[in-house]
């Protein structure tokens, strides 16, 4: 209704001078923006009301399975390493400890322990599941 009111006043009647001649842009620009600010509020009451971002699951089995590619990728380098007598990049503490499997169980009891509660426990144990049928 407000729109049609609008390109009516707007459409060059002898009436009155358009404020907003065609192709009105001020209206264009209005509509922008009152979207805008409509898909900003939308997602602020969504964040309120979860209290998490909608993608915290799907951000969390990423980084897990990118933390077990990431080991497979230390294995290989520690086979060529060693193909190639490199004994200094494998034997170094840091590589060692970077190359050591993820345990994803103790990292959901980590979670259920602290300030994300069982919620990011679940998270961690819905990646687990989804890792291990895709046979990682």
């Amino acid at each position: 209704m407000w729109f049609t009111l609008w390109i009516l006043l707007n459409s060059g009647h002898p009436i009155a001078k358009p404020l907003d001649p065609f192709p009105l842009t001020l209206l264009t620009t209005i509509v922008s923006l009152e979207a805008i600010f409509l898909t900003l509020f939308v997602l602020a009451s969504e964040y309120r009301l979860t209290g998490m971002p909608s993608a915290g699951p799907l951000d969390l089995q990423v980084n897990l399975l990118a933390e077990q590619e990431m080991t497979l990728v230390l294995h290989m380098l520690k086979e060529v390493c060693e193909h190639l007598n490199l004994r200094d990049t494998i034997t170094s503490q840091k590589f060692l400890e970077l190359a050591k499997r993820t345990d994803v169980s103790a990292l959901a009891r980590q979670l259920e322990n602290s300030d994300a509660g069982a919620l990011a426990g679940r998270w961690v144990a819905r990646a687990q599941g989804s890792s291990e049928r895709r046979g990682a």
